[in-house]
């Protein structure tokens, strides 16, 4: 195993197949990286971790003695600051799902187009450029723009971690994909990376929900005048505006296929075409895309563009659900408190006990939106003395009779007449519930679901495209 360098720190590779290291060594040697440490044991990359410094690792999912995945999470824990590139030869949704999950910054698939290998390299290694700068700098998180992630308000280390990679890829102009529940904040997280990249350049966003293929067009790249009826004068379009800052995409997962496509063109060629116009325009626009679709639909090809998929997730941030970081309710409610207060001129400014104590143990299906909304209704509701609790309970007993609805209908409800059938579901709704809970429990990995289940992996996969089938009809 080579030395570490000592004025850079190299790049670890992890395979047990030596011809697989031969070729990344070579790869990153022709294109400007000599500096490379090759380990066909998993067990001696781990080591060396420990003791050396890295710039990055490529690795294997599939090897001996230690699974990627473990070797995964070790160097995530052990050197954060190093990103990591997985390589394997399955090509399964679930496994792509939970190293992205893990930390993972890309994921290929073998056999590797050198090309795509070393566009994954070069981002890795930008981002972990902009991580030693903030490190040289001493900075916290606000330090790359001041003031930049004063409205992230959080006391947790989940939200700690993406402000710091938020302000890493400040410098970068490759696009970003924003995943997380609806409500976590994303369009918050799209104006952070805005601030800190773009400072005071146009931000310009767009919902991409409901958009078929003709007003996206339109929409986004504008029209010249007379291109169809009724465009009796020429619009700039959305990216237009967006020259020199940021556009932002939301809910880009329904996006249909042939707008995916044009948003690949202009990821790629850095031009468009406006509607009726022969003559393509340069932008110089930041893509901020956001959905709160699983990064398992994403990964459908059937729903979604892998190319696109994977030329948005550049550089991708997933925001914790508000369940995740319970740290930040508190922060969060006092913040939310004072700006209620104020805008209803009411007298109280903080949360009261019995209430804090009240919110800390609800797991809030809404997510920060609805924190908000919860303590700006009960301000507004509130009379002239201290705020009572009463409200919240009532918020949180209806939402709580509307998710029990909800899942009462998922199973097909009682009859209504109260007979045999009431509260029981079908065998169709029966077996789909034990899939689901089967998969949840085996965080997605379908193989071990069908252990659990007690049938093949080919039987579970057989009932699942059903399924998909079914709801597509």
């Amino acid at each position: 195993m080579p030395r570490q360098a000592e004025s850079e720190a190299p790049i670890l590779l992890v395979d047990d197949e030596e011809q697989a290291l031969q070729s990344y060594e070579l790869t990153l040697r022709y294109n400007g990286h000599p500096d490379t440490v090759r380990c066909q044991d998993p067990r001696q990359a781990a080591e060396f971790i420990k003791t050396c410094d890295i710039s990055l690792a490529v690795l294997d999912l599939c090897m001996p003695h230690l699974g990627g995945e473990e070797l995964l999470a070790l160097i995530r824990a052990t050197r954060p600051d190093a990103p990591v590139i997985v390589v394997t030869g399955e090509n399964e949704v679930e496994t792509a799902v939970r190293c992205m999950r893990a930390g993972s910054t890309d994921y290929l698939v073998k056999p590797v187009d050198p090309a795509r290998f070393m566009h994954a390299v070069a981002s890795a290694l930008a981002l972990r450029r902009g991580y030693m700068r903030l490190a040289q700098a001493g900075t916290t998180e606000n330090a790359a723009v001041p003031g930049a992630f004063v409205h992230i308000v959080h006391a947790s280390e989940q939200m700690s971690a993406v402000c710091r990679y938020i302000a890493a890829i400040a410098a970068s102009h490759e696009p970003v994909l924003i995943t997380g529940e609806t409500g976590v904040g994303k369009e918050m997280a799209a104006k952070a990376i805005h601030h800190v990249s773009r400072g005071e350049a146009p931000f310009v966003a767009v919902n991409a929900a409901g958009l078929d293929d003709a007003v996206f067009a339109d929409s986004l790249f504008g029209h010249r005048r007379g291109a169809f009826t009724g465009a009796e004068s020429r619009r700039e379009g959305l990216i237009g505006k967006a020259a020199g800052g940021s556009l932002f995409l939301d809910e880009i997962g329904d996006l249909s296929h042939a707008s995916q496509l044009k948003l690949l063109r202009l990821l790629e060629e850095r031009e468009y075409y406006p509607v009726g116009a022969d003559e393509s325009r340069k932008t110089d626009a930041r893509v901020i895309v956001a959905t709160n679709r699983p990064l398992e639909e994403l990964l459908d090809p059937a729903r979604f563009r892998s190319d696109l998929f994977y030329r948005l997730r550049t550089h991708h941030i997933h925001l914790p659900s508000l369940r995740e970081r319970p740290a930040d309710v508190a922060p969060l409610s006092e913040h939310y408190f004072a700006q209620a207060t104020a805008k209803f001129g009411k007298p109280f400014t903080t949360v009261p006990r019995d209430v804090a104590r009240l919110l800390a143990a609800y797991d809030f299906p809404g997510n920060v939106r609805e924190l908000r909304a919860m303590i700006f209704d009960a301000v507004a509701r509130a009379g002239s003395g201290p705020l009572g609790a009463e409200v919240f309970h009532a918020w949180i007993d209806t939402a709580g009779a509307v998710d029990a609805s909800r899942a009462h209908g998922r199973r097909g409800g009682a009859g209504r007449d109260g007979g045999p059938r009431a509260g029981l579901p079908t065998l169709r709704q029966a077996e789909e519930e034990l899939i689901d809970q089967a998969l949840a429990r085996a965080q997605g990995n379908q193989s071990e679901a069908a252990r659990i289940l007690g049938i093949s992996r080919q039987a579970l996969n057989k009932r699942l495209l059903t399924r998909k089938r079914g709801s597509a009809a």
